[in-house]
């Protein structure tokens, strides 16, 4: 089905005056009913249409009081004080609204059990796995993020960012923050995994044949170097191979011996050391003096400032470029990974029910807060606005439904008259039966 494009102002202000001279034309037609029945000789006849057309028009004037008692002030005796019902009674109504939304669209029970009804995971998971909506993602977040892009590109926001990280470089203490950091890092042994990992690293770097002719080289050299005399002397290729591979040997030896064990003197000194450099870090006032000169040139130094900047822009550009390729490779990025979502989403069924318990929760801890959130923006947008261009506005809105309240009125208010009519003049009506039953 094809979607209609929504209604401009315009076009509502079109449908708004169709539907008043529907009503009031309506409401004169029965005007002119009533004044004709003055040009006929009375009769049951003509005082029956008379009495449909004065009921007629006294349940149109009446709803045309009421509709127009909305939007407008009446400047009837008695009666003005309760017109122009929305203009006067903005903020009250922007508050109930709010209220209303808060209590029955975002309250916790009624988004989970939404949730529960149309099954978002699911939702999800045949939406990306269709390429077209993949497609779409892609380009989407790329033309999002092109729009970021060119936002950050403007001087003053460049300007105003900047000051926001010098400010917050301003408020970090770099050197007890490097010891919590580090302190983080090395609690309950964690360090020891690492260090685990790098010896044997090491030890497969050291029987490579690289590693080894890399150090005999460098034997070779220190010989020839310090040793200028011996070198004419000395086997020094000999010695240079024999030292890289007994070296390496020994270094395989001590690696090998530190590794099976886990209290070795050396994995002693590092945790040792490591502790001495943490309470340093936050206690000690010359690395507080270090980091106090580290956030200093973080923060004014022009050189650094200026190497960053020439690095974003680098940056920038190659975004931008990428962005506003056709075939973009964030855009290709985001496509795969949305499918790849899609499809784990729509083979996995535990997974998409792990998903929308996880909505549910997250439905019920954060609804009271947004529905909050969404209630004060509500009735803080209705306070700001014009009593008269709120009621213009909601005029625009409903009026026409409004309308047939008066058209509708007209036509109740005749058959009301008519009903009324009848039963006053009920003998007439069945005398003047029988006369014509008789004839």
């Amino acid at each position: 089905m094809p979607l209609t494009a929504p209604a401009t102002r315009q076009d509502h202000e079109a449908l708004l005056r169709r539907a008043k001279l529907q009503a009031t034309g309506l409401l004169l037609l029965v005007v002119a009913v009533f004044a004709a029945t003055y040009a006929f000789p009375r009769g049951l006849a003509v005082d029956c249409v008379r009495a449909v057309a004065e009921a007629a028009m006294v349940g149109a004037l009446a709803d045309w009081f009421a509709v127009s008692a909305l939007f407008r002030r009446i400047p009837l005796p008695w009666v003005s004080g309760h017109t122009d019902i929305i203009a006067r009674n903005k903020d009250r109504i922007g508050g109930n609204l709010a209220e209303f939304v808060r209590e029955e669209f975002l309250d916790g029970p009624s988004l989970v059990s939404m949730i529960r009804r149309h099954d978002p995971a699911d939702m999800l998971a045949q939406w990306l796995t269709a390429p077209s909506n993949a497609g779409l993602l892609g380009r989407q977040v790329a033309r999002l993020a092109a729009a970021a892009l060119d936002t950050v590109e403007d001087s003053k926001i460049q300007e105003l960012l900047g000051q926001a990280v010098r400010a917050l470089i301003g408020r970090i203490d770099l050197s007890k923050s490097m010891g919590a950091a580090l302190g983080a890092l090395t609690h309950g042994g964690r360090h020891q995994a690492l260090l685990d990992d790098l010896l044997q690293r090491l030890g497969t770097m050291l029987q490579s044949a690289e590693t080894r002719t890399f150090i005999a080289d460098t034997l070779m050299q220190w010989i020839k170097r310090e040793h200028p005399l011996k070198e004419k002397v000395l086997p020094t290729d000999w010695l240079s191979t024999k030292g890289a591979g007994a070296i390496a040997h020994a270094i395989e030896s001590l690696l090998e011996e530190v590794a099976k064990d886990p209290h070795h003197q050396l994995r002693d000194t590092l945790d040792g050391a490591v502790q001495r450099l943490i309470d340093r870090l936050q206690s000690d006032p010359d690395w507080a003096r270090r980091g106090e000169e580290m956030r200093s040139y973080l923060q004014g130094d022009p050189k650094l400032g200026a190497y960053v900047a020439e690095l974003w822009g680098q940056a920038r550009q190659a975004l931008h470029r990428d962005l506003n390729d056709e075939h973009s490779q964030v855009s290709r990025q985001v496509t795969a990974m949305g499918q790849w979502l899609g499809m784990s989403l729509a083979g996995d069924a535990a997974l998409r029910v792990r998903l929308n318990v996880r909505l549910e929760l997250w439905a019920a801890q954060w609804a009271p807060d947004v529905a909050r959130s969404v209630a004060e923006h509500i009735r803080s947008t209705v306070q700001r606005w014009d009593g008269r261009d709120m009621a213009h506005l909601a005029e625009l809105h409903i009026g026409r439904d409004l309308q047939y309240i008066r058209i509708n009125g007209t036509v109740v208010g005749g058959m009301i008259g008519l009903v009324l009519f009848t039963l006053s003049h009920a003998r007439e009506l069945l005398a003047a039966a029988r006369v014509g039953w008789g004839g």
